[in-house]
């Protein structure tokens, strides 16, 4: 992969005034102006189930109202996927039935929890946790699935969501991605609503799957 450049926007007002999200740190390849994909995988990292459920569902369905086939991860794999975990291996292969069966990229979202508010400077360290794969990042980031007490003592949540090319004639890479915090969230409805919000309209601004008309 080409150096990466970043770049950090901080919105001095909330995008969404009325929801739990907001947008924190935005980073895109800089070798990329506009990403379009004929499949995409949606995976929503999670020991919840039945958040994990609503999250996919919501997402996937705010992407095809912008002509985005995207297809969620509970549906498309067998329930046994995540209840171990991936050694890198299994996750190659998984990534070549991925090119297979059409999908060219992966948008990987998983919550980072944290006992207070991200701040600029804690956000810009964070970068050094940057992945360049959607292998390397689910590897690291799966152990989330199975502990379930993972969220428990946090009443702000960082979200990180990633979108990763898995295209046959280029280099598997980062194309974009971003931080989201999700403060004080009502429910699991509430809180996966308002962050797909936020999520779909940062792609959305940045030409990445959803193309302005």
């Amino acid at each position: 992969m080409n150096k990466l450049y970043l770049y950090i926007m901080i919105l001095t007002g909330l995008f969404y005034s009325c929801t739990s999200s907001e947008l924190i740190e935005n980073w895109k390849n800089p070798d990329i102006k506009v990403f379009e994909a004929q499949k995409v995988l949606v995976i929503g990292i999670t020991p919840d189930e039945n958040a994990r459920e609503v999250f996919e569902k919501k997402l996937a369905s705010a992407l095809k109202k912008g002509r985005v086939n995207a297809i969620k991860s509970i549906d498309y794999f067998e329930n046994s996927f995540a209840s171990s975990p991936k050694t890198e291996k299994e996750l190659m292969a998984l990534e070549s039935m991925l090119l297979k069966n059409g999908f060219d990229a992966i948008l990987l979202s998983k919550v980072l929890g944290v006992e207070d508010k991200v701040t600029v400077v804690k956000a810009f360290r964070n970068l050094d946790k940057t992945f360049n794969s959607f292998r390397d990042d689910y590897y690291e980031n799966q152990n989330i699935y199975y502990d379930e007490e993972y969220y428990e003592e946090y009443q702000v949540f960082h979200a990180e969501s990633s979108l990763y090319c898995i295209c046959p004639d280029k280099e598997r890479e980062l194309i974009w991605k971003g931080s989201i915090d999700i403060t004080k969230p009502e429910n699991i409805r509430k809180a996966a609503g308002d962050y797909v919000k936020v999520l779909v309209w940062a792609l959305k601004r940045q030409e990445l799957l959803i193309i302005k008309e």
